[in-house]
């Protein structure tokens, strides 16, 4: 059985990654983790439910950056920016994380996650070592469906060599980089803890409920 608490895998080895640096296209270019929801910005949503699940804490933000330091100074995130233009995508703000991490793992999530799992961490970190995986990500299994949810995952931090190579030849997929490692694929059966809010009208729907 594999100790969870292991050094390589605990919570003293993780910092914990809000992804917010993407362009917003499907909310037509507004800053996603800056919109409200139940009363406080999405992205604080997800540094409430991720920061008990690592040591230290970073945000992944290309606009916004004094507004998200404000989000992340209770919680002691410091903000990250990419260091390639143009929003090239989720690969670029884990790959600055990476480099920013003080620890030997990121777990990431984006910043439009405002039910996240509260045990994603321990969960991941268990099947990371269980398979001896550079990469744990989730999958949600329900009906007989799978959905592969790639952004939240836990890494290790030293692939950021091979992820910003692969990014400065142009890869911008993350399940394409994923494959070119030992990936663990972890099922999860709560849709609602990996619930995205992809656009305007979607936030307005949960608002409502």
């Amino acid at each position: 059985m594999v100790d969870v608490t292991d050094s390589r895998v605990g919570r003293e080895n993780i910092t914990g990654v809000v992804l917010a640096g993407g362009r917003g296209s499907r909310m037509g270019g507004i800053d996603k983790g800056m919109q409200p929801f139940d009363g406080a910005p999405l992205a604080l949503h997800v540094l409430r439910r991720l920061a008990p699940q690592a040591a230290a804490m970073l945000i992944s933000a290309n606009r916004s950056i004094d507004e998200y330091a404000c989000l992340g100074e209770p919680f002691g995130a410091k903000v990250v920016t990419d260091t390639l233009p143009d929003f090239p995508g989720p690969l670029a703000g884990i790959v600055a994380a990476m480099r920013a991490a003080p620890t030997g793992y990121v777990l990431t999530a984006p910043c439009d996650a405002p039910f996240l799992d509260e045990n994603l961490a321990q969960t991941l970190a268990h099947a990371l070592a269980a398979h001896d995986a550079d990469i744990a990500t989730v999958v949600v299994e329900t009906n007989g469906r799978r959905d592969l949810h790639p952004v939240f995952a836990l890494l290790r931090v030293s692939l950021a060599d091979d992820l910003e190579a692969s990014l400065r030849a142009g890869e911008r997929k993350v399940r394409a980089w994923y494959a070119r490692h030992r990936t663990v694929e972890v099922a999860f059966a709560n849709v609602h803890a990996f619930y995205n809010v992809n656009d305007l009208q979607q936030l307005a729907e949960l608002e409502r409920r």
